[in-house]
């Protein structure tokens, strides 16, 4: 369905970015939203509704040239599951440390009050300090590695990042394991088609935060029809029309899936021959160039008709263009996450995992989401939003985009991660087809 205009203005121009590095840039609304939400007193101040949403435009630069563990650096080092806790202060300090993305949580119109943060600290008395310092997956692996592989503290009680690096996390034992016992609500209102990750099954360490599709944006009135696979952007009338992702883990699954490729168990031959497919493609100049975030603005500037693109970036577009759509190819896409982590040695456990349970109430999710614009995973908050008095707010339900019908879920599949040991190869492999 067409997305309802959202007045505001968009930056001026936008650094070329990608899911991985965000560099993030804000638009200013011309008006407060104001009874958003049905209330609920203890998460919005009494008088007011969810503040205005914000057309947040994320990204960074790409990681495709990061050659497995030791990519920054820093040599892995595995952790034993007795050597990851600490002594958990929170019964008497009522306290921790969120380290998140920028611009990826609701903020007031003055952007500098977080409400369900703040509402989150008068319900507990938990004090939350909360720092926007992640701004890409492999610096960030770099800033924590040497006090993880040295069974140090990293001063931060809870962390997101992106889930193929959640899986390196898990995979060197660098994260703890979460007592679902105290999170009722992540139990009962966790998106079951996030539940299970090849590399967390049950979501033992990992908690989503937000997620969101990797398929194609294109102008549908520019173009003159509709796209419905993958295999359409090579037609001839496209060349020098079409970005692809520069970021390998960004990329890759959506163009194995247009192969016809199960990427929930694709293999290295996979990747191989759709490498093989995509090179002639590339020296025709078919591919005008590969990117990050950047296609925003070629997408909106006519450059370019037809995109590899992000979701939540698309709704923001649509806001401002109607003839912007997005399509989950027939043979399928990509549904990611970032997701919530509780460090070893985090000195503050149970807080943290208080405060992941709180933003799984339906109530604090649809907060969220009417924010963030990506995939919610709490389906529960979706019936908080259509009973919104708000129009505006109520569609956000029914947008496909934020909370997928049945008939796009069908279509959606997580990937398989890249392992360490494949990742020399593969990204070496990427960077020489791409040339990035």
């Amino acid at each position: 369905m067409p997305k309802p205009s959202i007045p505001r203005t968009l930056p001026v121009d936008f650094a070329a970015t990608s899911r991985t590095s965000r560099a993030a840039y804000t638009s200013r609304t011309t008006r407060a939203r104001r009874d958003v939400l049905p209330p609920r007193r203890d998460v919005l101040p009494p008088g007011r509704g969810v503040p205005t949403r914000r057309a947040v435009l994320r990204g960074g630069v790409a990681a495709a040239g990061a050659l497995g563990l030791g990519a920054c650096g820093v040599p892995a080092a595995y952790v034993a599951p007795g050597d990851r806790t600490a002594a958990d202060r929170s019964a008497r300090e009522h306290e921790l440390d969120f380290a998140n993305w920028p611009l990826y949580i609701d903020t007031d119109d003055s952007g500098r009050r977080r409400p369900t943060l703040d509402a989150f600290t008068r319900r507990t008395g938990i004090r939350v300090h909360y720092t926007e310092e992640i701004n890409d997956n492999d610096e960030f692996f770099g800033k924590v590695s040497p006090s993880l592989m040295n069974h140090q503290s990293t001063e931060r009680d809870l962390i997101v990042i992106s889930d193929w690096m959640c899986a390196r996390f898990v995979r060197l034992g660098w994260v703890q394991e979460m007592d679902r016992g105290r999170q009722p609500h992540v139990a009962r209102h966790l998106d079951p088609s996030l539940r299970d990750p090849a590399f967390d099954p049950g979501r033992r360490y990992t908690v989503p935060w937000q997620s969101g599709i990797t398929g194609i944006a294109y102008n549908a009135r520019k173009l003159g029809r509709t796209l419905h696979h993958v295999s359409e952007l090579w037609d001839d009338d496209l060349k020098g029309r079409v970005t692809l992702l520069s970021g390998m883990d960004e990329a890759f699954a959506l163009l194995l899936q247009g192969d016809g490729v199960d990427i929930t168990r694709w293999t290295t031959d996979d990747f191989h021959r759709m490498c093989d497919r995509l090179e002639p493609r590339v020296r025709a100049g078919h591919i005008r160039r590969f990117t990050g975030n950047d296609y925003i603005k070629d997408l909106s500037s006519g450059d370019v008709l037809a995109c590899q693109a992000y979701s939540g970036d698309v709704i923001q577009l649509q806001a401002d263009n109607p003839d912007i759509r997005f399509l989950v190819p027939e043979e399928g896409a990509e549904l990611w996450a970032e997701s919530l982590m509780i460090p070893d040695r985090a000195a503050h456990k149970r807080n943290a995992e208080r405060l992941i349970d709180y933003y799984y109430e339906p109530e604090v999710a649809a907060a969220l989401a009417a924010w963030v614009n990506y995939v919610c995973p709490v389906p529960a908050a979706r019936d908080v939003l259509a009973a919104s008095k708000d129009k505006e707010t109520a569609a956000l339900a029914e947008d496909p985009l934020i909370f997928p019908d049945d008939a796009t879920r069908r279509r959606l599949a997580i990937a398989r991660d890249i392992t360490a040991r494949e990742r020399p190869a593969l990204a070496r492999r990427w960077s020489g087809t791409t040339g990035v």
